[in-house]
């Protein structure tokens, strides 16, 4: 094992996509619990494919990816946000609407331009490739930054997490923090697609979360047991694409989903003894 991981250590590409990787992953876990709580989970989903169409705009404009993207997402995540709060049109229909229109007009660019190649397949669902150099300073600075803030403002992503009216009752301004962890996650999704994909970054968000759920039952502890599983299943999803092959995203989605069914079982275990101890 370790001299696979010499190995892979040894081309400069893989030590990019590794920190870059490793960074995002640990990002979308942490937001991922109060996205998940809130039951705004879908929002990943939703930006992704918000990420793919200004992907695609901005390679049809031969500009910088993420410099075009990532202003697109974040005001897309503020836009639905406050669809979702002073709408008719409800959370997940808004979703729905801007992602399939992203999405349609990103594939649409995309066959008018360079022509529907290998860089769709990329865009959609991952390259391990696709860090280049600037990409990755870009996307170190970004994702300290938003580990920051989290932790700067953790007990306010805490409060509005749990109880919005309680919250504003104590004097905290629940739309600047419900603008601050939609702001999060947009950077972590621009981020983390160009690796991942627009059709599996959401996995990064909602997988750890729900699997430490299985086992921790505090904010606190399941925030950080999601991050040492999402770290985790992203370095081992890594290795395994390496060694076999295989697609970068689907690998580590494949690893979330075994932590999940091991956490599950774990809690199910846990479950039987306890009924069996108070039988």
């Amino acid at each position: 094992m370790i001299d696979i991981v010499a190995e892979m250590f040894s081309y400069a590409f893989l030590v990019r996509a590794v920190v870059v990787g490793l960074l995002v992953s640990l990002c979308a876990a942490l937001l991922g619990v109060s996205l998940v709580l809130k039951r705004y989970s879908m929002i990943g989903d939703g930006l992704s494919h918000v990420g793919f169409g200004s992907l695609a705009i901005a390679t049809a404009m031969n500009a910088a990816p993420l410099i075009v993207s990532i202003p697109v997402v974040v005001l897309t995540a503020f836009l639905l946000l406050r669809v979702s709060e002073n709408s008719k049109i409800k959370g997940d229909a808004a979703i729905a609407l801007i992602s399939t229109s992203s999405m349609a007009i990103g594939v649409v660019t995309i066959s008018l331009t360079t022509g529907m190649n290998t860089d769709v397949c990329n865009y959609m669902f991952g390259s391990i490739l696709a860090m280049s150099r600037s990409d990755v300073s870009l996307s170190i600075a970004l994702a300290v930054m938003v580990m920051t803030l989290f932790v700067l403002f953790y007990n306010k992503i805490f409060a509005v997490t749990f109880d919005e009216n309680f919250a504003r009752a104590t004097g905290v301004n629940v739309g600047l923090y419900n603008m601050l962890i939609a702001f999060l996650t947009a950077i972590t999704i621009v981020l983390g697609m160009r690796m991942m994909g627009a059709m599996l970054i959401s996995s990064l968000i909602t997988f750890p979360a729900l699997t430490s759920m299985r086992v921790c039952k505090k904010f606190r502890t399941v925030t950080i047991c999601s991050g040492f599983i999402s770290v985790i299943c992203f370095f081992v999803g890594v290795v395994i694409s390496y060694l076999y092959a295989t697609p970068t995203g689907a690998s580590v989605v494949i690893m979330n989903i075994m932590a999940f069914l091991l956490f599950w079982a774990i809690n199910s275990i846990a479950k039987i003894i306890k009924r069996r101890k108070n039988a």
